[in-house]
C-alpha cells in the first residue's frame, strides 16, 4: 500500500475541485479526520497494515463530494475502487476501505473496530470545544443543498441527535464525552432562550389561577354544606365516597376528602404532571379548610332541589377549579393510571366506579336516596362541562403557526405527545387574500387536564399561534401518551 502517495493525490484534487460552498466537507475536516483517527488508533493499539488501511478510509470518506453531496459515501466507495489499485491496494484492502466509508453514513453502522475508530474520528468535534463553529458551517451546507429550511429546525436537529449520539470506542468516549454533554446542555440553553420574555407565562395568568381556584373551591364547599350534606345526598367520584364515608362513620369530611384523594395527587404527580399535581393538592387542602370553616345549613328539603342545585353548584365549582389547570376530585386520575392496565375505556372505568358507590348508597341509605344522587351526579358533569367550555376526556387540538418545527419538538418532546402533520398554506387574509405561505398543520390528541399546558408551551413558541380544539368522544390507539419520561 503506497498511503501517502494516495494522500498527495487525492488532497491536490480536494483542493483544486471541491466546490467554495462546502464550508464543512472540504480538505481540512479530511486532514482532521485523518489526524484524530490515527490518534484514537494509536490510543487503541491499532498499528502495521490497520493504520494505514483506517487512515485510507478517513482519508476517502468524503471523496464523493467531489460529484455530489447526495448519497456522497457510496461515491467515495466508487473513487475509492477506482484510484486506490493505482497505489497498490489489493482488492480486498479496497473492500475493507469502502466498508469502513458506509458505516459513516448516518445513522452510523460500524461492523467492526476499525469501522468503530472512523466513525469516532469523523463525529470528534461533538465533542470539542469548537463546537459550535463546526455546526455552524455544517448548518450552511445544509441550508445550501435545501437539507434544513430554518436555524430553529437545525437546532433541533441538533439536540436530538448529541441526544442521541454516543461514542464508540473507549478512548473517544473518554477524551470527549464530557464537553459533548456540556455542548449539548448549551445548545438546550440556547434554543430555550430564543423564546421572548413576554411568551413566557404572565403573573397576571397566575393571578387568575388562583382567584379561580378559590372561587372554585367557595362555591364546591357551599353546595356541598347548603346542599348535599345535611340531607344525606351523594355524587360521585372521589367526592362521593367521601360523602359515604362521612355519613357511615362520621369522621370530618374536610379531612376525608383529603386523605382519600392524596393518594390519587401523588399518582397525578406521574401520570399527568408535577404542576398540576401541585395545584390539585392546594385545591383539595383549601376545600377541607373551607368545609371545617362553613357550618351545616340546609337551604332546604325539597329533595328535587337539592339533587338539581346541589349538582349545579357543586359542577360549577369543580369546573372553575378544571379551568385553573387542576382537580377537586382523584376519579379521573384513576381512570388516567387504570386505563393503562386494562382493556376498558376511560368512560366505562368512571362509570364503573361511580355504579358501586350509588350502589353502596341504595344499600345503606335507600333507593330513593341514591336515585336523587344520580341525579346529583348528572346535574354536576353537565355544569363542569358548560363551565369548561364542552371539555370531554380527549380533546383533539389543531395548531397552524409559522413557528411549526418549535412547536412540534415542544409538543414530542416537553408534553410527550404524538402528533400527525398535514401539509397546508396559511394566509388568505381580508385585503391580502394572494399573500399565502407553505406551512405544517399540527394536530394532537391530549387529555382535558393537559389544554392549559399545552397552550402555555405553544404561546411560549408563537403567540400569533392559531390554536383550536374540538371534542373527542373517545380515542385509542397511536400513541396517547400521558408523560413524557
Amino acid at each position: 500500500m503506497q498511503y501517502e502517495q494516495a494522500y498527495s493525490f487525492l488532497i491536490r484534487k480536494f483542493e483544486t475541485g471541491l466546490p467554495s460552498y462546502l464550508t464543512y466537507h472540504n480538505v481540512e475536516h479530511t486532514k482532521n479526520v485523518i489526524k484524530v483517527a490515527e490518534h484514537l488508533a494509536v490510543a487503541e493499539n491499532i498499528s502495521g497494515d490497520d493504520l494505514d488501511l483506517l487512515k485510507t478510509a478517513a482519508l476517502f470518506h468524503d471523496a464523493g463530494f467531489l460529484q455530489h453531496h447526495y448519497d456522497h459515501e457510496a461515491n467515495s466507495c466508487k473513487l475509492a475502487r477506482k484510484y486506490l489499485p493505482d497505489f497498490s491496494y489489493t482488492a480486498e484492502q479496497i473492500e475493507t476501505v469502502c466498508r469502513m466509508i458506509l458505516a459513516t453514513k448516518l445513522p452510523q453502522t460500524p461492523y467492526d473496530f476499525l469501522a468503530q475508530l472512523l466513525c469516532d474520528a469523523d463525529l470528534y468535534y461533538l465533542g470539542g470545544d469548537q463546537y459550535s463553529t463546526y455546526a455552524e458551517r455544517l448548518f450552511n451546507e445544509f441550508k445550501k443543498f435545501g437539507m434544513v429550511k430554518t436555524r430553529t429546525e437545525w437546532e433541533i436537529r441538533q439536540v436530538e441527535f448529541l441526544s442521541a449520539h454516543s461514542y464508540y470506542t473507549n478512548t473517544a468516549s473518554r477524551e470527549r464525552e464530557i464537553q459533548k454533554q456540556i455542548n449539548l446542555q448549551q445548545l438546550k440553553e440556547k434554543f430555550e432562550s430564543s423564546f421572548t420574555p413576554h411568551q413566557k407565562v404572565k403573573l397576571l395568568e397566575v393571578v387568575q389561577d388562583i382567584l379561580l381556584m378559590i372561587a372554585g373551591v367557595i362555591i364546591s364547599g357551599y353546595a356541598l354544606k347548603g346542599f348535599l350534606v345535611p340531607n344525606q345526598f351523594f355524587d360521585g367520584g372521589i367526592t362521593g365516597i367521601s360523602l359515604l364515608v362521612h355519613e357511615l362513620y362520621k369522621f370530618n369530611l374536610g379531612l376525608v376528602i383529603i386523605v382519600l384523594n392524596l393518594p390519587f395527587i401523588v399518582m397525578s404527580y406521574f401520570s399527568v404532571g408535577h404542576r398540576f399535581a401541585f395545584m390539585t393538592f392546594i385545591s383539595v387542602v383549601m376545600l377541607s379548610i373551607c368545609l371545617l370553616l362553613l357550618p351545616d345549613f340546609a337551604l332546604t328539603t325539597d329533595k328535587l332541589l337539592i339533587s338539581v342545585f346541589g349538582g349545579v353548584f357543586l359542577g360549577i365549582g369543580i369546573g372553575l377549579i378544571m379551568k385553573a389547570g387542576a382537580a377537586l376530585d382523584g376519579i379521573e386520575v384513576l381512570a388516567l393510571y387504570t386505563l393503562k392496565r386494562t382493556s376498558f375505556t376511560m368512560t366505562e372505568i368512571i362509570m364503573g366506579i361511580n355504579i358501586l358507590i350509588f350502589a353502596i348508597a341504595a344499600f345503606m341509605f335507600g333507593i330513593e336516596t341514591a336515585l336523587y344522587s344520580i341525579l346529583t351526579y348528572f346535574s354536576a358533569t353537565l355544569c363542569i362541562d358548560y363551565v369548561i367550555e364542552g371539555i370531554q376526556a380527549y380533546t383533539g387540538v389543531t395548531i397552524i403557526s409559522g413557528k411549526s418545527e418549535a412547536i412540534k419538538y415542544q409538543l414530542v418532546n416537553n408534553l410527550g405527545r404524538g402528533i400527525t402533520v398535514y401539509k397546508g398554506e396559511r394566509g388568505f387574509l381580508p385585503g391580502k387574500f394572494e399573500i399565502s405561505a407553505e406551512c405544517d398543520i399540527i394536530f394532537t390528541v391530549i387529555t382535558r387536564l393537559e389544554l392549559r399546558k399545552l397552550k402555555n408551551l405553544v404561546y411560549k413558541v408563537d403567540p400569533k399561534a392559531f390554536v383550536f380544539a374540538n371534542t373527542i368522544k373517545e380515542a385509542s390507539g397511536g400513541i396517547i401518551k400521558r408523560r413524557h419520561h
